[in-house]
């Protein structure tokens, strides 16, 4: 069977994992491996009361899709799925999916790790938080772990 273009999508409603990996695996007897990762709001020691993300609207589905075919390409991926929400998310939500899925479990989980590394870091997002005092905090900035964690990949 063939490999699948990646599944891109940027929305402010939450998403269902285990429908999104049977639309990547339903009908496939090729595939050997599926990991997912999802991304949850934290609380952030109880100061947290949302996470505001802000994307560049068809900027960002274009970037998380260049990155999306990279991986598919990189490891011999079958199908990527990579869900972004946007909007007000309170703690406990979730903010981001990726499911990789591969003949074998090491591309699948290289995939997926990639996939993550790469949106922390390159995806066009903006996170502003609202803090349980009623008052709005700093936007986040990018952290240098993230971009150790994305030159591994080069």
């Amino acid at each position: 069977m063939s490999r699948l273009p990646p599944t891109i999508r940027v929305q402010h409603e939450d998403f269902d994992l285990s429908a999104e990996s049977r639309a990547l695996t339903q009908g496939r007897a090729d595939i050997g491996a599926v990991v997912s990762f999802t991304g949850l709001c934290r609380d952030e020691a109880g100061t947290l009361s949302a996470l505001e993300l802000e994307h560049y609207p068809g900027m960002a589905e274009a970037e998380i899709r260049r990155i999306g075919e990279e991986a598919i390409a990189r490891f011999g991926l079958i199908g990527l799925t990579a869900i972004h929400r946007f909007g007000k998310i309170a703690p406990g939500g979730q903010i981001v999916l990726v499911i990789a899925t591969a003949p074998h479990r090491q591309a699948a989980f290289d995939g997926a790790s990639f996939m993550m590394d790469y949106l922390k870091t390159s995806a066009p997002f903006w996170k502003k938080e609202h803090l349980t005092d009623s008052t709005t905090g700093d936007w986040v900035s990018a952290k240098d772990a993230d971009d150790r964690a994305r030159a591994k990949w080069r």
